[in-house]
């Protein structure tokens, strides 16, 4: 039996809380947490014995939430638990967290473990192993924590780095037998994984959409120097804040509708006329006007500000087109 209401730690209450609005609701809640908050409220759910009526209706209060005569809860947490994962995560990341919470109930493969580090931890880890590997391990992450890694490691390697992904094709069973053996010194599991397609020049331009102005240009300008058709071919496939000159009115409105207008203000500053321009002819007169105030109103504004407003807009644009909401180009084609 869990303990007396007011002895609950903050995680036991998370986790007495998620058990008792059921597994869908549990699952849409866990996706906006952090991954140490997932870990110690999984550790909390997988750790309860039983909850009593009394601590989830104290529970459930705190959370506003009306709990009524709710029997016992407790028998299967742990069941329950993966399942809220494995909703809330996806298969690979919620075996990678499982494997912390509740050992022996699933196995995870080294480079998962490292997709809930920090960057700089990362590429302390990877840093003095072959480029090759290297390449591999980046790859293997999401493209924002690839970016940030990138971005870690000595500037040296970056563009050698940005090449041998955008080279990848497969992923050779003995490389990864090589990334799990590096990994078993630090984290201490590894297993063996088969061969894996990857698409290394889209990989390599969803992580340099990722890294900042300064980086992307110097990658950018190495990379030419050692293959220029590849380079060529990795610029093709990025998309950046002046490709939304490529949308459709429908599109532009339609995008404009999503984004705050604090933000929109920030991400014009130092664009080009021409955008501005295809911004203000998608709004109606008056805001157009207002936008134009607000743009010459705001003072110097710094880079990094401006980037990150950007991008904002661009992961914006693209979760629209994932949902068919509009359509992203460069040169007339799609972007995938």
């Amino acid at each position: 039996m869990a303990e007396a209401g007011s002895k609950l730690s903050g995680a036991q209450r998370a986790a007495i809380f998620l058990l008792g609005v059921g597994e869908e609701s549990a699952a849409s809640i866990m996706r906006h947490m952090e991954p140490r908050e997932v870990q110690r409220v999984g550790e909390a759910m997988a750790s309860l014995s039983g909850v009593s009526d009394d601590q989830l209706t104290e529970v459930l209060g705190e959370f506003n939430t009306k709990a009524g005569a709710i029997n016992p809860l407790g028998l299967g947490a742990s069941d329950f638990a993966q399942r809220v994962m494995i909703q809330a995560l996806g298969e690979e990341k919620a075996r990678s967290m499982l494997s912390k919470v509740m050992p022996g109930k699933a196995k995870t493969r080294g480079i998962e473990a490292l997709k809930w580090m920090d960057a700089g931890s990362v590429a302390d880890l990877i840093v003095e192993e072959h480029p090759q590997i290297i390449a591999i391990v980046l790859a293997s992450l999401e493209e924002e924590q690839a970016a940030e890694v990138l971005g870690e490691l000595p500037q040296q390697m970056r563009s050698d780095l940005v090449l041998r992904i955008a080279r990848l094709e497969m992923i050779d069973p003995a490389a990864m037998e090589e990334l799990d053996k590096v990994l078993e010194k630090q984290l201490g599991r590894a297993s063996k994984t088969p061969p894996r397609a990857v698409n290394g020049m889209t990989s390599a331009a969803a992580i340099m959409n990722n890294v900042n102005a300064d980086l992307e240009a110097s990658v950018m300008d190495e990379l030419r120097e050692s293959d220029a058709e590849t380079t060529e071919k990795i610029a093709e496939l990025m998309f950046v804040f002046d490709d939304l000159m490529a949308l459709d009115d429908r599109g532009m409105q339609r995008l404009i509708r999503e984004i705050s207008v604090d933000t929109l203000v920030i991400a014009l500053k130092g664009v080009d006329d021409e955008l501005q321009e295809k911004f203000f002819g998608n709004m109606s007169s008056r805001a157009a006007d207002m936008l134009r105030e607000d743009l010459e109103a705001k003072g110097p504004m710094k880079l990094a500000e401006v980037e990150a407003a950007q991008k904002e807009i661009l992961a914006t644009a693209k979760q629209l087109a994932d949902e068919g909401e509009l359509m992203l180009g460069k040169g007339g084609d799609d972007f995938v």
